[in-house]
């Protein structure tokens, strides 16, 4: 198959459309072609295209920045000699002097398909900042890994921030241009707007639902995104930043497990399968003993549970990451009543409202996991809606059928 990357740079009518102005790029470690070089270096070598200005996101154009809230400075590149702005440095929005650097921005972010990862914020930054100075976009489309299913409640009104770009479910199921299109007619931005769609994108074929397996290689879109199974799995486990659990950051399973020095692995496990044994299907879970070697628990042996996702026992279409991760908190209420799991130091700088609410857009999904009266049919009953309601609401923008 074809990404964005690989069809503008084969087809000599779309970069003529390019000729004669000045063209920035917002991309990171993985914007590469299929032959793995990087985009900034590929664009750099077309003749049609100046190559004027690019931009990087959270953890930089490089993916250096390992944690959350590390910020990322501009620079000159040394290769090209072109500026570098950070949007996560300074700031998250492009100032008017970025803006003024360029005439056309393509968008080459490799997405998770999680409403919570930032790339899908800082799309929606761009758009407006092109529409307010009458810039164009174009975003080299990839594939969505974690594919077409859709999952989590809705991000409520005032629940906005940068892991809460607009009104969507935590598992959205759309590619990065789709989700273009969508932020355009939902906020109505007066935008000249483009996608330069995929070929070959098959989100419902074995074995890759939306990744193409042997194929394309993975190169993680952030430091801790290392493989398709972390991609399969964030939509849920990132609920982990919003805790006190480990979700894995400092091993080499990052956002695949979770745990603490303080959780018996075997104990949480039967607590999971007595309560809703239905939200454990599609994938394997495995008991696990881990030692970070940064970030939370760091250097102290942690007991959790690894979800694998990469065997023959996925089902693709069975497995719900964010219901199981909120049932594994559940489980915890359910053994350990008091166990202080909410987080309350500053998460992505907000300092008023607890991690876990932002990353959930609201306050639902906690209210649910405290409440002991409350079951698997009440987090249905919250989720369902929602997620059918998404499925109405995106079928408008989809481009791959």
């Amino acid at each position: 198959m074809n990404f964005g990357i690989d069809r503008l740079l084969d087809n000599p009518a779309l970069r003529k459309r390019l000729a004669g102005k000045r063209v920035a790029l917002l991309a990171h470690p993985a914007s590469v072609t299929r032959d793995l070089v990087h985009s900034l270096d590929a664009l750099e070598a077309c003749d049609e295209i100046d190559l004027a200005a690019a931009f990087g996101p959270q953890h930089g154009l490089r993916g250096d920045k390992q944690d959350n809230m590390v910020e990322s400075p501009n620079y000159l590149d040394p290769v090209h000699g072109i500026p570098v702005f950070s949007l996560y440095g300074e700031v998250r929005r492009p100032t008017p002097a970025m803006m003024d650097s360029f005439d056309v921005l393509l968008v080459d972010l490799q997405d998770l398909g999680c409403r919570i990862y930032t790339f899908i914020t800082t799309l929606r930054y761009v758009l407006e900042a092109a529409a307010e100075h009458g810039k164009t976009v174009w975003v080299l489309d990839r594939p969505n890994p974690a594919g077409r299913p859709v999952e989590g409640l809705t991000l409520r009104s005032g629940w906005e921030s940068f892991v809460g770009a607009g009104p969507m479910p935590m598992r959205h199921g759309l590619t990065l241009g789709e989700l273009g299109h969508w932020f355009i007619r939902t906020l109505r931005i007066d935008v000249e707007y483009e996608v330069v769609a995929m070929e070959g994108w098959a989100p419902d074929s074995a074995p890759g639902y939306g990744w193409p397996l042997d194929e394309r290689a993975w190169v993680n879109p952030s430091p801790n995104a290392p493989n398709l199974s972390m991609a399969r799995c964030y939509a849920g486990t990132v609920m982990l930043e919003g805790t006190t659990l480990s979700e894995g950051r400092g091993t080499t399973r990052p956002l695949e497990l979770f745990g603490a020095p303080d959780i018996e692995p075997r104990a949480l496990l039967a607590a999971m399968e007595s309560l809703a044994p239905q939200w454990l299907r599609g994938c394997r879970l495995r008991e696990c003993w881990f030692e970070p070697t940064f970030h939370k628990h760091s250097g102290k042996l942690c007991g959790g549970i690894q979800i694998h996702v990469d065997d023959t026992a996925y089902d693709h279409e069975a497995f719900r990451p964010w219901r199981l991760q909120a049932l594994a908190f559940k489980a915890l209420r359910k053994v350990r009543p008091d166990y202080d799991l909410w987080r309350d130091f500053p998460y992505e700088y907000e300092r008023d409202r607890l991690a876990i609410d932002l990353i959930n857009g609201g306050e639902r999904l906690r209210e649910w996991v405290d409440d002991s009266a409350a079951g698997a049919d009440d987090l249905d009953a919250l989720a369902c809606p929602d997620e059918h309601a998404w499925i109405e609401q995106r079928e408008a923008v989809l481009l791959y059928r």
